[in-house]
This record gives structure tokens, C-alpha cells and sequence, in this order.
């Protein structure tokens, strides 16, 4: 692939990053229409029943309703062929439900690790790896190890 390709989808990974950390739940369901493919295949088990950009927006309004200060900062970006890969740590304070537990006003801190696949400049695939038994074990729902 070449390199004007992978920077070119590097950029819209930026934009669509700058957009998730706007923490308006509209910019983000727009950037999604805007970069993400309708029927794009989402590789990460999620808790909902909608597919596609749907999923997506249904992921992010969830999530900022549950962590309304929610930030992802990204540590590592590599990109190669069509694909890039992120690691981000999130960050944000329980004020809202999420997964059946009601808002703590707890501080969450979590990895997670995301491959997006490009087709035609837009994000065609995601797969993920989310550390949500850390997010449980902060907000209290889940023991510490002994």
C-alpha cells in the first residue's frame, strides 16, 4: 500500500479520535457517518443488538453517558497496509449507569487495544481488546485479588 495511504489513514484515525474525546455524543455519531463504512464488521463482543456504524454509536452514547468526562489518550498509533493499530488508556469518572451498576462517582483508568481496517479511506473493520474487568474492579462491582 502506499505510504500516502497509510498516512492518509492514520489522519482519519486522528479525526475520528479528536472526535471521541469532544465528548459530544452528535459530533461523534456524525464523524462516524462521516468515516465509518454502514455495515462495518466490529470484531469486539459488545453487549448491544445493533451492527455496523449503528453499534458504534450506540457504544459511544453509552459510554459518555456512563463516563461523561471520558478522555482516550493514545499511547502507541502504528499503521502498515490498511490497517492501524492503537493503544490508548481511558480515563473518566462513573457519573452515570453503566453495565447494570449505578453511577459511583468513582475515577476509572483502563487499557484497551484497537486494530481498524481502511477500505477506500474509510474504517471498514474493528477489532478490539478493552480491559473491562479493570473498569469493574474500580467501580467496586468486581473483588480486588487478595
Amino acid at each position: 500500500m502506499p505510504t500516502d495511504q497509510v498516512a492518509s489513514n492514520k489522519a482519519t484515525f486522528r479525526r475520528f479520535h479528536e472526535a471521541v474525546n469532544s465528548g459530544d455524543a452528535g459530533l461523534i455519531a456524525r464523524t462516524i457517518d462521516e468515516l465509518v463504512e454502514p455495515d462495518v464488521r466490529i470484531g469486539t463482543p459488545l453487549p448491544i443488538d445493533a451492527t455496523g456504524a449503528q453499534a458504534l454509536k450506540q457504544v459511544w452514547a453509552t459510554l459518555l453517558r456512563a463516563y461523561p468526562d471520558l478522555q482516550v489518550t493514545v499511547e502507541d498509533l502504528i499503521a502498515e497496509g490498511d490497517k492501524v493499530v492503537c493503544r490508548n488508556v481511558v480515563t473518566g469518572t462513573h457519573k452515570g449507569e453503566y453495565l447494570g451498576l449505578p453511577p459511583t462517582g468513582r475515577p476509572v483508568t483502563y487499557n484497551e487495544i484497537f486494530i481498524f481496517r481502511f477500505a477506500g479511506g474509510r474504517i471498514a473493520e474493528t477489532w478490539g481488546v478493552v480491559d473491562v474487568l479493570a473498569q469493574l474492579r474500580q467501580l467496586g462491582a468486581v473483588p480486588e485479588p487478595s
